[in-house]
């Protein structure tokens, strides 16, 4: 059951738990163990800087040396040797004070060799080593570069570790990143590409939007038939068209009429004196091919009423109650519309389905909703029959084609102008209810970083998502309750829910002020409260924002 639900957040589905009851996790906000580790934010440069100190320490040349020596072969022999025999007199007379100043001296120098071999991330083997007596000349040392020290990771002491080990999140998948500096900061399987549910719509709104474009409007047309008396209604797509009353806002607010349609046609139709009564209408969806139900999907959706079958043709999403979300649809979507607009032009006695010939006169066209106002419908109750006209839409306007089998190339098509690599991926519906579609809760976490920068159109994605305690599916009862209120709007996600697994995903705006970009993906046997669990985890995000450790 994919989670489509009221836009007021008034009515839960059936067995949701009310708000205030059920488990609740506390967060203490305890460092983990390792807290004796300090936060260090020194970067890998710092530590170069360093170690190029080191190096000028070291800049002294053996040319530099050589030219003390030559200064040494101007004294003469017999100097020489009277002076080496009054050194070792010397030294015979003052052995051991002189043992004494040479361990300091060689303790002072192997302290010093051992710091500036410290500062690199691999030390010289060479750097304290005494040089070989030769017979010969020392040649002159090259210059080398000294190591530089790895870049220092901030260490990190807000565990979520608790959270992300409660039993009913199941076969747990999440990651997290730092939106600004795209640090991965909490990762569990999060390359893994798996189910996405409802959060397919995500992608699906993303394609659209980079695609059709934010002010795209599908069309519905008549236009005169082949026989005389005879009229074409064509469909565009367009699975918001209603047979209700002008001025009646049905679950899908902004969307065209049936009874417009029906008033266009009549006024073309009796503007030709020629014309014969209108007795015949024919119904064409040729617009979307192939099968109406993808197979992987459970008829319980449809009777249920969180899905219909596909066709280019229908009014109200096909639902039995027009003013509802969640309501029951038929086997037949075509046939429906077709009825309802025969009821309003009147006077039909055949309906039968067909194509429209080719440059047929145009009597009469309504249009859709934007596509920004349809993804903010896709994504803020999670309507399942409109992420399907979109995803639709786009594989026919990438020249995908117009079938189920279209929409993985024409999605990822749509997806590849963000830049985030999308191999893994397989795109089956554009809802998200078949357990075939499969993408890795790392793309999510990097596309969420695009919607949250609002790159291209992706400010209306961002625009349409539920909010925590405020909007859409975040903000019934059974979400963000009890000590996860405390990130009430500062979750700005899609939810996600089919029988096999629960999923949330989108943007946090954490405590300290950081931007998080998140996926969770609750995979298995869930049951209905791994809801909480993920909101809990979420919060414990939200609480820990840049200081949240992978521990």
């Amino acid at each position: 059951m994919n989670d489509e639900t009221d836009a007021t957040g008034a009515t839960p589905l059936p067995g949701d738990p009310p708000r205030g009851s059920g488990d609740e996790h506390s967060f203490d906000g305890t460092p983990s163990s390792d807290g004796a580790e300090r936060a260090d934010d020194t970067t890998g440069a710092e530590h170069a800087d360093d170690a190029t100190g080191a190096e000028h320490a070291d800049g002294d040349t053996g040319a530099e040396h050589a030219d003390d020596a030559t200064g040494a072969d101007e004294v003469g022999a017999a100097s020489d040797a009277g002076t080496e025999s009054s050194f070792f007199a010397f030294v015979r007379k003052h052995r051991a004070p002189l043992a004494v100043v040479g361990g300091v001296v060689a303790l002072a120098l192997a302290g010093t060799a051992a710091l500036f071999a410290g500062s690199a991330t691999v030390a010289d083997p060479t750097a304290a080593a005494a040089p070989t007596p030769s017979e010969t000349p020392t040649p002159t040392p090259e210059a080398r570069p000294v190591p530089t020290a790895a870049p220092v990771s901030r260490i990190r002491t807000c565990s979520v570790a608790d959270r992300a080990a409660d039993a009913r999140l199941a076969n747990l998948q999440a990651q997290v990143l730092n939106a600004k500096t795209g640090e991965v900061l909490f990762d569990r399987g999060g390359a893994t590409a798996s189910r996405t549910a409802s959060v397919m719509k995500v992608l699906t709104s993303a394609a659209a939007l980079s695609v059709l474009g934010p002010d795209h409007r599908a069309a519905t047309t008549v236009v005169k038939g082949s026989e005389p008396g005879s009229v074409v209604l064509v469909g565009g797509g367009d699975v918001t068209l209603s047979r209700t009353p002008s001025g009646d806002e049905t679950a899908y607010p902004g969307a065209a009429h049936l009874d417009e349609l029906a008033a266009q046609v009549q006024d073309a139709w009796a503007a030709d004196p020629a014309n014969p009564p209108i007795t015949k209408l024919v119904l064409d969806a040729s617009y979307f091919g192939g099968d109406e139900w993808q197979p992987s999907w459970d008829l319980v959706e449809r009777d249920d009423g969180y899905m219909s079958n596909i066709t280019a043709l229908m009014v109200d999403g096909d639902r039995d109650d027009p003013y509802s979300n969640t309501s029951r649809r038929s086997d037949d979507p075509i046939g429906r519309a077709g009825q309802a607009f025969a009821d309003e032009l009147g006077g039909i006695a055949t309906i039968e389905r067909g194509t429209a010939p080719a440059g047929a006169q145009q009597l009469g066209q309504v249009l859709s909703p934007t596509v920004a106002e349809l993804v903010d419908k896709a994504l803020v109750v999670s309507d399942n029959t409109v992420a399907e006209m979109l995803a639709r839409l786009v594989a026919i306007e990438t020249g995908s084609g117009n079938t189920f089998a279209a929409i993985n190339a024409g999605v990822l098509e749509g997806l590849a102008g963000y830049g985030v690599d999308t191999a893994g991926i397989a795109v089956v519906d554009g809802s998200g209810l078949s357990d075939d579609n499969a993408v890795p809760p790392a793309y999510l976490t990097r596309l969420f970083v695009k919607i949250n920068a609002r790159e291209g159109q992706l400010g209306h994605l961002l625009d349409s998502l539920p909010v925590a305690g405020e909007r859409g599916s975040l903000a019934y009862d059974d979400r963000f309750w009890g000590d996860n209120a405390v990130a009430d709007g500062r979750v700005i996600a899609k939810t996600g829910w089919i029988n096999t697994g629960y999923t949330l995903a989108g943007v946090i705006r954490a405590e300290d002020g950081t931007d998080l970009t998140f996926a969770i993906y609750a995979l298995g046997d869930v049951s209905d409260d791994a809801k909480t669990a993920i909101d809990t985890l979420a919060t414990g995000f939200y609480l820990c924002g840049d200081n949240l450790s992978n521990r």
